[in-house]
């Protein structure tokens, strides 16, 4: 099965991030999570390190500058794609990424899974 990383991942229930784990989960997609904050979402463990592999899609809820520091990392998983949730849009690592051929999509996540378009 495909995994869906979530990067930005909150442990806080209004949190987009949080939302998107639950609908994620409820939509049958494998979910690895990653935020500033340890803990348990859904039954999904956050962490604070990026995994080393096997990961099909990203997607960002963290704004621009903090998603700097996971360039390098992020272009290493060599994701089939990236999405950009809205206040996530980043034409830098949007440009690094489709050099490495992977897709890159300024789009909702919540709203890709209401419309069966994830």
């Amino acid at each position: 099965m495909k995994k869906t990383l979530v990067l930005g991942a909150s442990l806080k229930s209004e949190r987009y991030s949080n939302r998107a784990i639950f609908q994620l989960i409820q939509n049958g997609h494998k979910v690895v999570a990653v935020g500033n904050k340890e803990g348990v979402a859904h039954g999904v463990q956050i962490r604070k390190n990026l995994p080393e592999k096997d990961i099909d899609t990203v997607t960002i809820y963290l704004g621009k500058s903090n998603q700097i520091p996971y360039y390098d990392q992020l272009l290493r998983l060599h994701p089939r794609r990236i999405i950009f949730n809205p206040g996530a849009e980043n034409s830098e690592l949007s440009a690094l990424a489709k050099a490495k051929g992977i897709e890159c999509l300024e789009a909702c996540t919540l709203v890709m899974l209401s419309i069966g378009n994830y």
